[in-house]
């Protein structure tokens, strides 16, 4: 049997077993998992008060983004590609010498990479470039793709300021969850101050599908809609359609900075414990998506002191709650 990592559903699983009594061994089979994976489990994650499916997820993340892996750079490593980008070796040269005496391959895209990402930081590696006012092709077609795609395109630096203060619901946030290269998916919208959560099935990945899907999820909605922030992903090129059909405006986030919708990226990382990856979208159905929405939505979070996402939204919404105005962090 093939092993594979634990997710936090099963890990969930896995307490509620044995808080009724079975064994390790029927928990495995129960699961689909070999008994020493649950064996491993139990051993790595127990906490001294038992065991905990939070905290066991919690430890597993924090391994998996340490553990070394070949393609992982060795600080060494970087030193050396940084002291002869200073001495004006040109990213090629330097990925074709280092091959061989490394072991490991650097490509030029790498150390493009890593020269973009100085400069975005304030370094100067750029500056040591033969044509430093020219980006490499590769990174700066990269760092487009998907844009020019988007007619109308707004910005995240023209949003108003107060929507970062989180004081009112009527701001949100929108992804797509999606299956491989676009081939199925979810596109997600996330309210910012609540993190109520509404999402729809597509099970092709197109900018009408996409733009009918929000319409239809938040025109119901719409007194409790004035902005909706977006990623830059081709299939939002309606969204100027969608804003009209909600009277609200609408905004995208800089290239490749997802925390700038972290309410939304966030919830799409609890949605991939019931649908993960490589789920086939257009097998699921959509009273499993609903199913999976109302338990995120009916779950109580810690920044809304303890209420659920269901109750501030649609307590604030109806009037019911009165906080809008508020912190609501505990």
């Amino acid at each position: 049997m093939r092993y594979r990592q634990l997710t936090q559903t099963q890990r969930y699983q896995i307490h509620a077993q044995r808080g009724v009594g079975m064994s390790r061994r029927q928990i495995a089979r129960e699961l689909g998992i070999h008994n020493s994976t649950i064996s491993r489990e139990l051993r790595r994650n127990n906490a001294a008060e038992g065991y905990d499916p939070e905290q066991a997820q919690a430890l597993s993340d924090d391994r998996r983004r340490t553990a070394w892996k070949w393609t992982k750079r060795l600080p060494s490593m970087i030193t050396a590609v940084v002291d002869r980008l200073r001495e004006e070796w040109s990213p090629e040269q330097i990925s074709g010498f280092m091959a061989p005496l490394a072991g490991v391959g650097v490509s030029h895209q790498w150390i493009y990479s890593l020269i973009w990402d100085d400069k975005a930081c304030g370094g100067d590696l750029w500056r040591h470039l033969r044509q430093p006012k020219r980006r490499s092709r590769y990174r700066a077609q990269a760092k487009s793709a998907g844009l020019g795609k988007i007619p109308n395109r707004v910005g995240i630096e023209h949003r108003p300021a107060e929507v970062d203060d989180r004081l009112t619901i009527g701001h949100w946030e929108g992804d797509t969850v999606l299956k491989g290269h676009k081939q199925s998916g979810l596109v997600t919208l996330v309210e910012r101050r609540s993190g109520y959560l509404l999402a729809a099935r597509l099970p092709r990945i197109t900018a009408e599908l996409t733009q009918a899907a929000m319409i239809r999820l938040l025109k119901p909605r719409r007194g409790a809609v004035q902005s909706v922030t977006l990623d830059n992903g081709s299939e939002f090129a309606g969204h100027e359609a969608v804003a009209k059909a909600v009277a609200a405006a609408t905004y995208f986030c800089d290239p490749y900075c997802s925390s700038q919708r972290g309410t939304n990226e966030n919830t799409n990382g609890l949605i991939r414990q019931y649908f993960p990856k490589g789920t086939e979208f257009r097998q699921i159905t959509d009273t499993e998506v609903q199913r999976v929405v109302k338990k995120l939505n009916d779950r109580p979070r810690k920044r809304l002191g303890y209420r659920t996402p269901a109750q501030v939204f649609l307590g604030e919404y109806s009037g019911a709650l009165n906080t809008a105005g508020a912190a609501l962090i505990a």
